[in-house]
């Protein structure tokens, strides 16, 4: 399997955001999408999760990952991970966890994914009560419990201590070690082994040459 973009180009309105991008991501392999903000970072990621349009260029996926093939759209294999944490607060944990697996497909239990990310024991509280950094483990845990190849995720670490930080990016490591790719907006280190860079402003800069 790998993500393949060819000369992307993204816009708002009439005005280009970035052009002529390219990349290729293994199976296996995380691409770290870096820039100034309003360079495109949070766009790109839209674009490939299908929530966007692209002004210009193609993405797709090449191969097949436990079932799923190039015959199925690449949003179906891709999670979301963005800024806010697509989380109900009326609804408790487990009841968000589950809406998930039932909209996506079923990964790991949800008790297991809220163990994976430190959170044990908070599945029947109300997500409206935790902190900000436990609503953002919980949507970490979302990734767990609901399986998808593709994870695509925008500052993940933010409101994160440095412990789920580094356990974070174990829970990448580990999704890489099966086969799967990471596509990550980011300012800050992911603590990753090896990922492939994307410096997003070059395509941008390129524009106005």
């Amino acid at each position: 399997m790998k993500l393949v973009g060819e000369k992307l180009a993204a816009a708002r309105g009439e005005r280009r955001i970035f052009e002529g991008l390219s990349f290729e991501v293994p199976a296996g392999s995380a691409l770290v999408v870096t820039g100034p903000n309003g360079s495109g970072k949070s766009t790109l990621l839209k674009t490939i999760a299908g929530f966007l349009r692209p002004a210009a260029g193609s993405l797709k996926l090449e191969g097949q990952f436990k079932g799923l093939d190039a015959e199925t759209p690449l949003a179906e294999h891709c999670h979301y991970l963005g800024h806010a944490n697509a989380l109900k607060p009326q609804l408790s944990v487990h009841e968000n966890l589950r809406f998930w697996q039932q909209f996506y497909a079923p990964g790991r239990t949800v008790d297991e994914a809220l163990d994976a990310v430190g959170l044990p024991g908070v599945g029947d509280l109300p997500a409206g009560y935790l902190s900000a950094g436990q609503k953002r483990r919980v949507a970490i845990a979302r990734l767990l419990a609901a399986a998808r190849p593709v994870w695509l995720v925008d500052e993940p670490t933010s409101a994160l201590d440095a412990a789920s930080e580094r356990r974070f990016a174990a829970l990448v490591e580990a999704h890489l070690a099966q086969g799967g790719i990471v596509v990550a907006a980011t300012h800050q280190q992911l603590g990753l082994a090896a990922a492939l860079k994307l410096d997003i402003s070059q395509f941008a800069e390129s524009r106005a040459a």
